[in-house]
């Protein structure tokens, strides 16, 4: 086996092999053989399928691998504090850690789903018509990494819930979310930002967190209050005097300022103006930056963003809101590349963690690629694309499972014995592949 093959299969057994005390012996090796096997499976992603490349022999029993996610003794929020402890550590030693909130809907089919119910599916709703879908609701942060390759950030998951009928409501399961995250990194602060159903959350104790959001077009403002006098009586005024909406702000700027932003690795020309205000309804005792972005040839319609750190530029404003997009790239390639709501477990929770497995699977992928696989493993470049440079999710995984390939068939590697068997498993994986 090629000695670089060797070096990059022992790259991805390292960063499994931080996560081994979160199990027992026995289930950290199931976790190790679950995930590698994840990733080489073709086809759809049931547990069978999986377990048909953990053992192509079917030497070991099934069983193992079917109660991994309803039955076995492990939690996933020890996953995650590990997990965000290392990309933390290698990432963001020191700064502001930027975070990114967003919610998503996993579908699922059955009458006995535990932890799905129906919701509306964001992808398929417009604005005259809701689609609701049967699946799990889950609550994500992700945290933003720059490629070295430029270009659109990568969202890496890094906590993840699930938004129950009639339970804990996604906004206080984020405040949750992100008490956790400060209580495993107690002396990192954080940027997180969200859309604008978050945006309720700036008038929540955050712990050493600034939260940038949307504001609403017909948000109720208001000045600030006024200075008081020192031979003033009565009590203090909270708020000043109500100001036109931000969209009527809006319209009647007459000086806007001129920045150039990176928006997604792409460098844009934005109007923008600013004024420190009070949502009285929403975070009543502290005032906040509401920052109005227009496009100079007004082609796209008035963004109104707001952040709760006002000493923030309008620049980084703008630059942190645009690289939120990476969060939807999570969700695309986690379930129509990695096959994340494929597994067909049901019971005991077993949904929520397999799912939640599936986003830790894909934040393992871009690490092992940004660390090691990105410059050691061509990238494959399609006929009709040669001048592709920046590699997608997909062609991490695909370097990923070259190497495993390689390592399996490889006459020197441990597998040699089941060469041929290996040969003719890769020659049957291939054949379903479509």
């Amino acid at each position: 086996m090629d000695f670089n093959a060797q070096m990059l299969i022992s790259a991805w057994n390292g960063i499994l092999l931080n996560f081994f005390g979160a199990f027992t012996l026995p289930t950290a090796q199931t976790f190790t053989e679950m995930a590698t096997a994840w990733i080489i499976a073709t086809g759809r992603r049931t547990v069978c399928t999986i377990y048909s490349f953990v053992d192509p022999n079917g030497r070991r029993a099934h069983d193992a691998y079917h109660r991994f996610f309803p039955d076995a003794a492990w939690e996933m929020s020890e996953l995650w504090k590990i997990w965000i402890r290392l990309l933390a550590a290698r990432y963001y030693p020191e700064g502001k850690v930027p975070l990114i909130l967003d919610d998503t809907l996993f579908h699922k089919t059955g009458r006995k789903v535990d932890g799905a119910s129906w919701w509306r599916d964001a992808v398929r709703s417009t604005k005259r018509q809701v689609v609701k879908a049967l699946g799990l609701n889950l609550v994500v942060i992700v945290m933003r990494v720059n490629p070295p390759w430029g270009g659109e950030p990568i969202g890496i998951p890094v906590h993840v819930r699930l938004h129950r009928k009639n339970g804990t409501g996604p906004l206080q399961l984020a405040e949750e979310m992100m008490d956790d995250i400060a209580r495993w990194l107690p002396e990192s602060s954080f940027v997180l930002t969200a859309d604008g159903f978050y945006a309720p959350l700036a008038g929540r104790d955050l712990p050493r967190t600034v939260l940038i959001s949307r504001l609403r077009r017909d948000a109720a403002i208001y000045d600030l209050p006024p200075k008081r006098h020192r031979t003033q009586r009565g009590r203090p005024r909270k708020k000043g005097e109500r100001l036109p909406s931000p969209k009527e702000i809006a319209e009647n700027v007459q000086l806007w300022d001129y920045i150039e932003v990176n928006e997604r690795g792409k460098i844009r020309y934005r109007m923008v103006y600013t004024l420190l205000v009070l949502w009285y309804g929403v975070c009543s005792d502290k005032p906040v930056k509401l920052v109005i972005v227009r496009d100079p040839d007004q082609i796209e319609k008035d963004d109104f963003f707001f952040t709760t750190d006002i000493g923030m530029s309008a620049d980084e404003v703008v630059e942190s809101y645009s690289g939120r997009w990476c969060v939807e790239d999570t969700f695309k390639n986690t379930k129509s590349v990695l096959g994340g709501e494929e597994p067909q477990v049901w019971k005991d929770g077993a949904p929520e963690r397999a799912s939640a497995f599936s986003l830790l699977l894909y934040g393992l992928v871009w690490v092992w690629y940004l660390e090691h696989g990105h410059g050691s493993v061509s990238l494959v470049k399609p006929l009709w694309y040669r001048q592709k440079l920046r590699p997608s999710f997909a062609d991490a995984l695909c370097a990923l499972r070259k190497v495993h390939w390689q390592f399996r068939i490889s006459p020197k590697s441990e597998h040699s014995p089941g060469l041929m068997e290996n040969l003719k498993h890769l020659i049957e994986a291939a054949a379903k592949a479509a």
